[in-house]
């Protein structure tokens, strides 16, 4: 497991740089963001990512159903001077938020869903009108898209494209290797809720959602803080090409709407 995945201060900062540089300057091209905008994550782990809005004036909510994790948000945000309200509740529990927001913010969590049917549905209750929502999620078959950075192994937390192994082979190869019953869990949890490209806007064509922008990206821009890496974008003409793209995008940036 890299230490990131550890210090979860260091991975609120790290996240807080990301959103800063790169999802606010992305979002701010189709909504403003000022005093007053009401801005929803969905997955907020331990709240980095909406630091920045916060820090603009926008009166941010951030939902996770990891309990610790909110418990880490609301402290990292007091620790910033930063205002916040954090609900630890699966999404589809929450329901007093309806027609509330002008962005939603989906951070590397839709690979995590089963049903993105529903779950896209459910985002799509709490947009306002002429709200937006900002997806960004690594495709299923780029070489870390099985999250196996999470690993405690060593060789496996830095192995790619083994995720994509059949599932017994892929099982077999975790557990040799020492990985708990609950990393093997959540790790073929996200193999059985991958979330290719194609599935992704398949699924946003059968709620009746519209993409407004799509970028894809050859290098993260998280990746960026993570590693000293420069994003980079996916050549278009690579990215014209179904299935085969996946296999080169270790982001996708998605503008949705209503």
């Amino acid at each position: 497991m890299q230490k990131r995945q550890l210090n979860r201060r260091q991975y609120f900062y790290e996240l807080a740089a990301t959103s800063r540089k790169y999802f606010i300057p992305y979002i701010h091209n189709f909504k403003e963001i000022k005093n007053g905008t009401k801005v929803l994550e969905v997955g907020c782990g331990d709240g980095g990512n909406l630091l920045p809005f916060s820090e603009m004036g926008a009166e941010v909510v951030g939902v996770d159903s990891a309990v610790g994790r909110i418990k880490d948000a609301r402290s990292f945000f007091k620790e910033n001077g930063a205002s916040g309200t954090f609900i630890a509740s699966d999404i589809f529990f929450v329901e007093n938020y309806y027609r509330n927001f002008d962005i939603i913010v989906c951070h590397d969590v839709i690979e995590h869903v089963q049903d993105k049917k529903a779950f896209l549905e459910k985002l799509k209750m709490f947009l306002k009108q002429d709200g937006i929502i900002f997806m960004s999620f690594p495709a299923w078959q780029m070489p870390f898209g099985g999250h196996q950075q999470i690993c405690k192994n060593k060789m496996l937390s830095h192995l790619p494209f083994f995720h994509l192994l059949p599932k017994f082979i892929y099982r077999g190869i975790l557990t040799i290797n020492g990985e708990t019953h609950n990393c093997i869990q959540e790790l073929l949890d996200i193999k059985k809720t991958k979330c290719p490209i194609e599935l992704f806007e398949k699924s946003v064509g059968n709620v009746h959602l519209w993409i407004r922008k799509r970028t894809l990206f050859f290098i993260n821009p998280h990746y960026e803080v993570k590693f000293g890496l420069k994003p980079k974008l996916l050549p278009s003409i690579l990215g014209r090409i179904p299935y085969v793209r996946d296999y080169f995008t270790t982001s996708c940036f998605y503008i949705l709407y209503a």
